[in-house]
């Protein structure tokens, strides 16, 4: 059935009244339209249903995964696609005409299909593998526990490990919200689907903020190790401004199919770097100096405590709780994982595999090195090795590291920036034309000297880790997953049994609208909504306790009297 022809001006002039908005059309032309989750329900489940059949044969984790998806009631009947003549795309919330009006031109569901599916290849292995690359960085573990201590340290490790499984939630909205017509790419499209595009916008920008900072917090890393390995001879700034220039060079290349054979050296040298700090520090000791300049701490015996330190604050317990909430940061880059899985239902073998992975390097890593260096663990701990040969070695298979995540943080953020201000709020170039490589060659400068000064003025490495670990990652990976969750759910249990999306009509017949139908949604177990509520809220409760603190922390470190400052040209490793 054609469409076009299955619905005429009558019902168009319906619709467009019913959403109170009119829209100049053509007879015989689609118009614009509002997309309703249903729609997007509807079309996910028969993405869902191509998948399985596609993927089913050979799956030996078959018969374990239909146990962990347990499909909604929404999902019992899974409807049977209907041939459309034309494609949809979406864009700020309309359903827009895709394919050519010529007939030759049009794209047919079947060969759309198959495009999106070629494009889709990771396995789940490959993607634990991503996940595990990217929030693997265990350098902060020995500083929190020595904050903390052993009990709390370990504690509170393992309990943000595991409620770090909010991946979890995000996942099954995924299933249930992206499909081949409208695809799920990033965590600004889920709020979107879910709160609108206010909600896109919001967090498209909390992404950039969080990006940004953690270019400028690699930049700060590798500038205070390069500052140990020059003894401190060269102004501090400069040797950020040095590294702002290499990331700089090293931004201007577009694509991450040209970086991406880098990406898989991250791993290894983190694991690397970790295999001979630990080696290292259980012959040699801590170096003193470092400590001093880094935290304040005088040169005497290595004091560990299964308890809360005797000397630490509150503001400083909590800074260090923020580490932990850092070393989960990868939730925000879990939907772009998943939109390039051949199964994502898959994702939560990736997910739970990678969990436990990272979880294991990091109790094993921090309690190791607190072990031998106690409360002269620093952050980095890769830079508080008092054999300086070995401390050079480390740095400089730090600093290579460093760099090239810098390099790919820089690009995704600036991609980021980039479609959301240049196109979406300018309706700029694409960034393949020669436009957009010339606004883009103008971009990177702009956003490394930015990083620059996230370096150079706040020298405080695990102070402005934990600020932005509760202003920006606790949110992607705590606050947010639970809140899309609640409003996903609210809005699905609110759909009445006469209520679906037609095909044929491309509209969704709701019998009512506004509040009584989140009144309704919430009513249905009402008990697990209230918990992800009050999980939101506590989530929300302790990002604020750490940014008070991290604030807190980063004046009393100005105050101090070894303390670096900000633009200065004494480094906060180096006495």
């Amino acid at each position: 059935m054609d469409v076009k022809q299955a619905i005429t001006p009558a019902d168009i002039q319906r619709d467009e009244k019913d959403r109170g908005t009119v829209e100049t059309f053509q007879v015989g032309e689609m118009p614009h339209k509002e997309i309703l989750l249903e729609e997007y329900l509807y079309w996910a489940s028969i993405t869902r249903a191509q998948e399985a059949q596609y993927e089913d044969e050979g799956d030996s984790f078959r018969l374990f995964r239909g146990k962990l998806t347990k499909k909604s009631p929404i999902e019992t009947n899974t409807p049977t696609p209907v041939e459309i003549s034309n494609g949809t795309d979406e864009k700020n919330g309309h359903a827009v005409d895709r394919a050519s009006t010529s007939p030759t031109t049009a794209v047919s569901d079947e060969e759309w299909a198959e495009a999106s599916r070629g494009i889709r290849t990771a396995t789940w292995s490959a993607v634990f593998y991503l996940v595990t690359a990217d929030i693997m960085g265990p350098s902060s573990a020995p500083w929190a526990i020595a904050q903390l201590g052993y009990g709390p340290g370990i504690s509170l490790y393992v309990i943000f490990g595991i409620v770090a499984g909010t991946g979890w939630l995000l996942w099954q909205m995924f299933l249930k919200l992206d499909s081949e017509k409208y695809p799920l790419k990033t965590y600004g499209d889920l709020a979107f689907r879910v709160f609108g595009s206010n909600s896109r916008h919001f967090v498209n920008v909390l992404q950039s903020i969080e990006i940004l900072s953690n270019v400028g917090v690699i930049l700060l890393g590798n500038s205070q190790g390069l500052s140990q390995v020059v003894v401190g001879k060269v102004c501090f700034s400069v040797l950020c401004l040095i590294w702002a220039i290499a990331g700089m060079v090293i931004g201007q290349i577009r694509t991450l199919q040209k970086l991406s054979y880098l990406t898989s050296l991250n791993l290894w040298m983190t694991i690397l770097t970790l295999c001979m700090t630990m080696g290292i520090i259980s012959h040699s000791a801590p170096s003193y100096a470092t400590a001093l300049a880094s935290n304040g701490v005088a040169e005497g015996p290595v004091i560990t405590t299964g308890g809360v330190p005797p000397g630490s604050t509150f503001n400083t317990q909590i800074v260090g709780l923020m580490q932990a909430v850092y070393s989960y940061g990868g939730a925000v880059l879990f939907l772009e994982f998943m939109s390039e899985m051949k199964r994502p239902w898959d994702f939560w073998k990736s997910l739970m595999a990678a969990q436990v992975v990272i979880l294991t390097v990091y109790l094993t890593f921090g309690i190791f090195v607190y072990t031998y260096q106690g409360q002269f663990a620093i952050n980095p701990a890769g830079q508080g090795i008092s054999n300086f040969t070995w401390l050079c070695v480390i740095n400089v298979i730090g600093m290579v590291a460093g760099i090239i995540s810098g390099a790919l943080y820089g690009n995704i953020g600036i991609k980021v920036i980039y479609q959301t201000v240049i196109k979406d709020a300018f309706n700029g170039p694409e960034l393949s034309s020669s436009r957009g490589k010339l606004i883009w060659a103008g971009m990177v400068p702009l956003y490394w000297s930015l990083a620059f000064v996230i370096a150079s003025a706040i020298p405080q490495f695990s102070n402005i880790q934990g600020f932005i670990g509760a202003l920006c990652i606790l949110q992607f990976s705590y606050t947010f997953p639970p809140l899309l969750k609640l409003g996903f759910d609210i809005q699905v249990h609110a759909i009445l049994p006469g209520e679906s999306f037609d095909p044929v009509t491309r509209q969704v017949n709701r019998m009512d609208k506004g509040f009584t139908r989140w009144v309704r949604g919430m009513k249905h177990q009402w008990y697990i909504k209230l918990a992800l509520l009050l999980f939101v809220l506590a989530s929300a409760s302790t990002a604020i306790l750490g940014m008070y603190s991290s604030t807190l922390a980063i004046i009393a470190g100005f105050k101090a009297y070894h303390a670096a400052s900000a633009f200065g040209c004494v480094s906060p490793v180096i006495g």
